[in-house]
């Protein structure tokens, strides 16, 4: 698949995931909620190392730069 993540697009990922990360770990969320949060961080730390968001390709969405 071809990269359609930018750097912002990535480190927005990952500051989110270590926040979600964050919350879990001095029990601000528990439950299906935690659970379910967890997975989506996971989620955004996989797409951030791979650069492909499967959600953008539907659309046509792409955050990286036009190389010159």
């Amino acid at each position: 698949m071809k990269a359609n993540m930018g750097s912002t697009d990535k480190i927005i990922r990952i500051l989110a995931a270590v926040l979600i990360a964050v919350l879990y770990f001095t029990n601000q969320i528990e439950g299906m909620t935690a659970t379910i949060l967890l997975i989506i961080a996971g989620v955004f730390i996989l797409t951030s190392f791979i650069s492909v968001c499967p959600l953008y390709i539907p659309f046509g969405i792409s955050t990286k730069p036009k190389s010159k």
